[in-house]
């Protein structure tokens, strides 16, 4: 991964924490094993229409596929990327709080990739955390030929065997398809299916045509899985301090060449354990030295291509005494009190600084 270095790290303050009351409740109603623990590899529950019921709350694991290959894409969307990344992602819609639309579906680049499914026989409601909605109708309606552009498009269903087929267009083309900055036109049509094989676990297959943005169609496998004893927290992205423009400054550089040196003495006293709230997802970021190095593992991470993953590694560089830059694309910041201990660190994104208390 590219080593990402902000040039100018001006911190927000951090955006109200969500109660976590409600986190120590279980899930009613869901199949458990012996236990306790929410039985994901349990029989596929069924509507009272007789379909595979899809309601839950549920979160992207993985993703692959020809969305992200570079030689599906045409030129000028290329460059557009290279543009995304060279000025560290900052016109992504979320730092403008702007919906993310018809991407932050398959690549859960929406808040924490939490999603929402409340199904009944005619309608499907998806609901996220930072407020937006989408709704897909499933009463017999067509899509419209020619619809006004949306930033959430607009979405048809119907069901082949155990199998939801979901066709929507309409979108504008102010959002990206995945978090690496893909563009596209307003021509786009999307294409989901919708097959849960077991309790836990839904296989999702979404094909993207848009003859203005791709050679060819292409297409995303998405592996979404049943989030138990949790909840969908608010999170709203007017709550930083400031806007965007105060949080980001430059394009990346090698954070190596601009290392600083930090005795060993002030950087063990930032190894710890750190938890709190990053987009209404409770988030664990672990500090430890290696060999000399300070190194992050965070839980939950991320993947390349937008999708969760269980926790990610990444190696730290230091860029002052008390700031450093992190391989993953992160800045961490951390506070240390009168007696030289470290309370909490800031994990800085261009949407903002996220405050988290040391709990170890």
């Amino acid at each position: 991964m590219l080593k990402r270095f902000a040039s100018l790290i001006i911190l927000l303050l951090a955006p109200s924490l969500v109660s976590a009351q409600w986190w120590s409740l279980s899930t009613p109603g869901i199949p458990r094993t012996v236990d306790g623990e929410p039985d994901l590899l349990a029989p596929v529950p069924m509507a009272t229409d007789g379909h595979t019921d899809l309601s839950g709350l549920w979160i992207s694991v993985g993703a692959s596929g020809s969305l992200y290959e570079p030689e599906n894409i045409q030129e000028w969307a290329r460059q557009v990327m290279i543009e995304n990344e060279n000025n560290f992602y900052a016109n992504d819609p979320r730092f403008a709080c702007l919906p993310s639309g018809p991407g932050s579906y398959p690549a859960g680049v929406v808040a924490s990739g939490l999603r929402r499914f409340v199904q009944n026989p005619t309608f499907i409601a998806v609901l996220n955390s930072d407020y937006t909605y989408r709704q897909i109708f499933m009463d017999g309606r067509e899509l419209e030929v020619n619809p006004f552009p949306a930033w959430m498009g607009y979405s048809i269903a119907h069901w082949e065997g155990d199998t939801l087929v979901v066709e929507s267009n309409g979108f504008n083309d102010k959002t990206w398809l995945h978090r690496d900055g893909l563009p596209h036109t307003d021509q786009l049509i999307i294409t989901e299916r919708y097959r849960r094989v077991d309790f836990g676990h839904i296989e999702l297959e979404v094909t993207y045509e848009d003859p203005g943005t791709f050679t060819e169609p292409v297409q995303a496998f998405i592996e979404l899985e049943f989030r138990a004893d949790t909840e969908l927290f608010e999170n709203v992205c007017n709550e930083s301090s400031r806007g965007l423009s105060s949080n980001w400054s430059g394009e990346i550089q090698q954070a190596d060449d601009n290392v600083v040196d930090v005795s060993m003495g002030n950087l063990e006293t930032y190894i710890g354990t750190y938890q709190g709230i990053w987009l209404g997802t409770l988030t664990t970021a672990e500090f430890a030295i290696e060999n000399g190095e300070m190194y992050l593992i965070r839980t939950p991470g991320y993947s390349d291509t937008g999708g969760n993953t269980d926790s990610v590694r990444s190696r730290l560089v230091p860029l002052s005494e008390n700031a450093f830059d992190c391989i993953c694309g992160l800045g961490f910041v951390f506070s240390v009190n009168e007696e030289g201990m470290a309370t909490e660190v800031s994990e800085v994104h261009v949407s903002g600084a996220w405050s988290f208390e040391r709990v170890n």
